[in-house]
């Protein structure tokens, strides 16, 4: 039996849409092919233990009903796995707005979140939610951003300020995930800017995504943040930990959600999804993160100490080419190492 049961290990099914469906594009995965794909992971007789959803067609409606609630947490039910943090879909293709948008789009941008937070409640009430929070994002790109940098902050802490309103009244919680495509939270000093104008430590946090985060050392989209020099070789392992923790240590304090992944080190966009951290197989050779030790660097605090904020963490292979991801070995390889990190910073109850 192994030592740790903390955190619950899931996988991700927004890699079935994200960058998925657009002309031109890779055709989504369904959500029943990843509850399966996630349900037949196995490594030494150990499983994930549930899933993260995205809230959107084709998966799972934003718009469901109570009874669709119901039938949809049955049938995730009846794969064996519990259900973690959802993604609103606040963003205007998907019925939302920017969250420093005009007063129509940020109205569009709450509706979203509130609609979300209604089916988190629900999803609780009925047990197969244990943990898990509603992840939003800026909804604005960073040349947008740009025009106006400290008045659209405001305006974004605003509209995250009163999503986080939202989620208090239903018994949720906020991630905002930072990304280098997003408007004000494109660098690791902008998102620590934001949270802290939002000011609503434990109810707005941060959804730290590996490989994601990792891209700030690079300062992609705001060299003024970068942390290491633009001649940087891959090879000096000693300044990529020392960059990568001081964006971990200014971030995680405003952690409640945690995303294991890997990443090569560039960008990478799909469909209609801007070029964002890649991230790439658990495995790759050009993986440029020890995903085990830098995994680290979120679920201890800065004395080592493990600081269990987070019930359950999860995978997220975003972008992911559907051949790789309609693999069951692709799983399979993907629990293991999350296995391997659940040892390392986890603990048992």
């Amino acid at each position: 039996m192994a030592s740790n049961n903390y955190p619950k290990l899931h996988n991700a099914t927004w890699p079935g849409v994200v960058g998925k469906g657009a002309p031109g594009a890779e055709p989504i995965i369904s959500l029943d092919t990843l509850l399966q794909l996630t349900a037949n992971a196995e490594v030494d007789g150990q499983k994930f233990d549930g899933v993260d959803l995205w809230l959107a067609d084709p998966h799972i409606s934003i718009d469901s009903s109570k009874d669709d609630v119901k039938r949809m947490a049955d049938h995730i039910a009846s794969f064996g796995l519990k259900v973690g943090s959802f993604v609103a879909p606040i963003w205007g293709g998907a019925g939302g707005g920017s969250a420093m948008g005009d007063a129509d789009e940020v109205k569009r941008f709450l509706t979203q979140v509130e609609k979300a937070c209604r089916i988190g409640q629900q999803m609780r009430e009925l047990g197969i939610r244990p943990t898990g929070g509603v992840r939003i994002d800026s909804s604005t790109g960073v040349e947008a951003w740009d025009t106006d940098p400290t008045g659209n902050t405001r305006k974004i802490a605003d509209t995250f300020r009163e999503a986080g309103r939202i989620a208090q009244h239903y018994g949720e919680y906020i991630v905002a995930e930072g990304e280098i495509c997003w408007g004000g939270m494109h660098s690791w000093r902008e998102n620590v800017k934001l949270l802290e104008l939002v000011n609503m430590p434990g109810v707005v946090g941060y959804q730290a995504d590996m490989a994601h985060s990792m891209l700030f050392v690079l300062g992609a989209n705001a060299e003024k943040d970068r942390i290491l020099p633009t001649d940087f070789e891959w090879s000096d392992k000693a300044a990529l930990d020392a960059a990568y923790h001081k964006v971990a240590d200014a971030l995680r304090p405003w952690t409640l959600d945690f995303h294991v992944a890997q990443n090569d080190g560039t960008t990478f966009g799909s469909g209609d999804h801007e070029k964002t951290g890649r991230h790439c197989q658990i495995d790759d050779p050009n993986g440029r993160l020890d995903v085990v030790k830098h995994a680290g660097y979120w679920l201890r605090d800065d004395k080592g100490e493990l600081t269990k904020k987070m019930r359950h963490i999860c995978w997220d292979g975003c972008m992911f080419p559907n051949a790789v991801m309609e693999q069951q070995e692709t799983w399979n390889k993907v629990l293991g190492a999350m296995l391997k990190v659940r040892e390392a910073h986890g603990w048992r109850e």
